[in-house]
């Protein structure tokens, strides 16, 4: 064993549950079986909005294997409420539109729940759903957030006045003046279409009650088990000592599975009243029609600027299809709004934000929730505005980047919890600097014109995003060290794949000896935590990272105090190393165990040093305001004009998130955000018809990228030490995706530039290419 800890904080270290993934021992929710657990299957709609005369459930009943075939009806004895009520609170909803637990009267979207059947098995279930008769009128339906604004569109709820379900300002500063001031004024129109998650495991849900204890377990593959349990103990009447919530390993989340489904109670009370285990795992096409999506998002905006290139002022409005319910809250359309000005200096800003109905799927956030939409916006603006000025795209955005003696730079929006925007560290310019540096920014026109002159089309982008990040205001972690020396740590932190409990053990480890073999994590299990958040908007490093520093620093100094009192020397020459702790300089020493066995206590005799009992602390570290992470992306693309075809060839990110706690994890979650962000760009298209029929239901349909379309990615850290925590650490999951579809979409033009293409979505097909391609043309034999 070492004389001195390794430490572990800052370090490459491996993934502590690679080992189970990688040798198939991890549990996902579809791994769990019992002895007599039911299946279940639901029914859903075929129509976008329709009314419900009658469900007739009897000839699938009759079906050999069927246990049971619930309604609303025969759910409601078992519930406090027919309605999943979750949306974030807000002054700006103009009225409630809350899930049922399974829909009744009314259908507003394709794929909403109607009825379940359980039965011995998922087949048997599935064959009983084709014999459940419900008598449906179809009603008019609105599939285009534009048009459900009209007076006379269709309304997606029959009992709602209009389908303007919310609205918000976000502004600051004189747009108006900055306007009639300007020297430049440059405006556009942006569509960010409606796409998913597609983690590659589904959702799903096991439940199964324990008689004896009267205790109901749910395993579900959320991102927020206490959520889920606080929203299970409201809606079966229990208290949550009766109900534990358990998100085993779960195979991606990427924000979907934050939300509470139907599925989780309606399954749940199945457990409750059968009396028997029952497992409900989402398929592919469900996943396609229930789970949540994002987007679709218009925007109209403008930008002004003087003659230097200096912004003035922006402004301009947004529409945010909402989908068929609220299904979180207004968070992606108010990140979106915040986001727009974030990087640069914006003396003036206004947008006037509406989220709008449709019979469609409901909204919620999927990875970056709302940003990378605002930085797309953003820098088609600034790209716009470089054109008309005449000046270089890096030069107008180095002009205009909030500068490192501005930090921390507090901007006049707030946060939807009422703090103020303030852009914690960092230093923008470098960072736009250092990847223009390395690639090659300056040569590369060069490049592009020898490539033209062999008849290819090469083009280069830039894009600089802000990311909000590690939002507050606390998850708790618990340290104890066990009587057998062993550390462990509990988080209501939640796993999905992104390396939570590698990082939770390195933050742990760097206190307690540097072994990170001796820490075994819980996280994802409100048996262990009973308070808490869980997993979305990168905050899990921020504020779980912080609450585990905390809470093993306190374990520290106390195992430090209990043994120099056992070993009767000062506490400054102990240091715990491995699972001992050390006299420096001595062969002297005691084991991590015994010093908690010690403080177990015994009956009739003292505890060392008057010390309270126990070898734990539990710490939920309080932080209100975001941590800013930040960064600076290059793209170059290859564009085939005879047939619209996207090449990505190379892409560099220089990000700052802040102090590391691991580098290697660091890579793996910029550079799969970046693979998230190539696909929103250039693949990823979730479509529905005039009727609001979904028609990419399947991967034939709906693309995503793989390993074949990814370029060579080179990463460039920066850290700039967040003042808003012990660690300084700030969010790194979404970072990749924020950039990507606009700095792709700047190269593309840029390859393009002789057809004077202007793209104003994303993502942008071939087709959509071919058709600017052809226009420019147009445009030149027209001159």
């Amino acid at each position: 064993m070492a004389d001195a800890p390794q430490p572990t904080f800052g370090r490459p270290v491996p993934r502590i549950e690679d080992d189970a993934l990688l040798r198939g021992r991890a549990r996902f929710v579809d791994d769990l079986h019992f002895a007599d657990m039911l299946e279940a299957a639901f029914l859903r709609s075929p129509h976008a909005h329709a009314a419900i005369g009658g469900i007739d459930t009897s000839a699938a009943a009759a079906l050999p294997g069927v246990v049971a075939v619930l309604t609303m009806d025969d759910l409601r004895p078992l519930l406090t409420h027919d309605r999943l009520v979750v949306a974030m609170p807000s002054p700006n909803y103009r009225f409630d539109v809350h899930r049922p637990v399974l829909a009744r009267d009314e259908v507003v979207h394709v794929g909403e729940p109607i009825a379940v059947v359980i039965a011995t098995s998922r087949y048997v279930a599935e064959d009983a759903l084709a014999l459940i008769e419900v008598d449906y009128d179809p009603l008019p339906v609105i599939a285009d957030c534009r048009q459900a604004l009209d007076p006379d569109a269709p309304r997606v709820h029959a009992a709602i006045p209009h389908n303007l379900v919310a609205a918000f300002d976000t502004s600051y500063g004189d747009t108006e003046r900055a306007f009639t001031e300007a020297a430049h004024v440059v405006d556009g129109q942006f569509w960010l279409h409606r796409g998913g998650s597609h983690s590659m495991e589904c959702r799903g849900v096991v439940a199964r009650h324990d008689a004896l204890e009267d205790r109901l377990t749910v395993w579900s593959s959320t991102q927020t088990p206490n959520v889920a349990q606080r929203l299970l103990c409201d809606l079966l009447a229990r208290d949550s000592n009766s109900i534990r919530v358990v998100a085993p390993d779960v195979g991606g989340g990427f924000g979907p599975k934050l939300v509470f489904y139907p599925e989780e109670v309606v399954v749940a009370a199945a457990a409750l009243r059968l009396g028997r285990p029952v497992k409900w795992i989402e398929d592919r096409r469900e996943h396609f029609v229930s789970t949540t999506q994002e987007r679709d998002q218009y925007w109209d905006m403008a930008m002004a600027l003087d003659a230097e290139g200096n912004i003035l002022g922006i402004r301009g409005s947004l529409l945010h299809d909402h989908g068929a319910y609220t299904a979180r809250g207004l968070n992606v359309a108010q990140a979106s709004a915040i986001t727009v000005p974030l990087p640069y200096n914006v003396p003036a800003y206004a947008l006037d934000t509406k989220l709008v109905l449709t019979n469609k799927v409901p909204v919620t956030p999927i990875r970056g929730a709302g940003q990378p939409q605002a930085t797309f916006v953003m820098e088609r603006l600034l790209d716009l505005a470089a054109r008309k000025i005449g000046l270089d795209r890096a030069e107008i955005r180095r002009r205009n980047l909030v500068r490192a003696d501005q930090m921390p730079c507090q901007k006049p929006m707030k946060l939807r919890g009422g703090t103020f925007v303030v852009l914690d560290s960092g230093n923008y310019p470098e960072a736009q600097r250092m990847v223009l540096e390395r690639a090659g920014w300056e040569g590369f026109r060069a490049r592009q014109l020898e490539a033209r002159a062999d008849g290819r089309r090469i083009g280069i982008g830039l894009a600089n995003y802000v990311e909000g990040t590690g939002r507050g205001p606390f998850e708790p972690v618990r340290v104890r060290i066990a009587g057998n020396g062993r550390i462990l740590v509990a988080s209501s932190a939640t796993a999905m794949g992104q390396g939570t409990k590698t990082m939770l053990a390195q933050v742990v480890a760097e206190q307690l000896g540097g072994s990170m073999d001796n820490v075994q994590v819980t996280a994802g299990d409100t048996a262990a935590m009973n308070l808490g958040f869980g997993g979305f908007n990168s905050r899990q490093a921020v504020m779980a990272g912080s609450s585990a520093h905390a809470a093993a620093v306190k374990v520290r100094e106390k195992a430090i105090k209990a043994a120099s009192y056992l070993l009767e020397c000062a506490p400054d020459d102990l240091d715990i190393v491995g699972t001992e702790i050390r006299v420096k300089g001595t062969d002297r020493k005691i084991g991590l165990g015994d010093v908690a066995r010690t403080l177990e206590g015994i009956a009739g005799f003292k505890l060392p040093g008057d010390l309270d009992p126990g070898l734990e602390a539990t710490e939920q570290v309080i932080v209100h305001d975001m941590a800013f992470s930040s960064g600076s992306a290059v793209a170059e693309v290859e564009v085939d004009i005879e047939t619209g075809q996207v090449h990505v060839t190379n892409f560099l990110l220089a990000h700052d998130c802040g102090t590391m706690i691991n580098p290697m994890l660091v890579d793996g979650q910029v550079i799969g955000g970046i693979a998230h962000g190539i696909s929103n760009a250039l693949f990823e298209w979730m479509g529905f018809d005039e009727n609001a029929q979904p028609l990419t239901n399947n991967y034939g349909e709906y693309l995503l990228v793989t390993a074949t379309e990814m370029p060579p990615i080179e990463l460039m850290h920066r850290q700039s030490p967040s003042p808003l925590n012990q660690l300084g650490v700030k969010g790194v999951g979404e970072s990749g995706v924020i950039p990507t579809p606009a700095v792709i979409i700047s190269a593309i033009e840029n390859a393009l530039e002789e057809f004077d293409v202007r793209v104003a979505q994303a993502p942008v097909s071939p087709m959509d290419l071919l058709a600017l391609i052809d226009a420019g043309r147009q445009r030149d034999r027209g001159q």
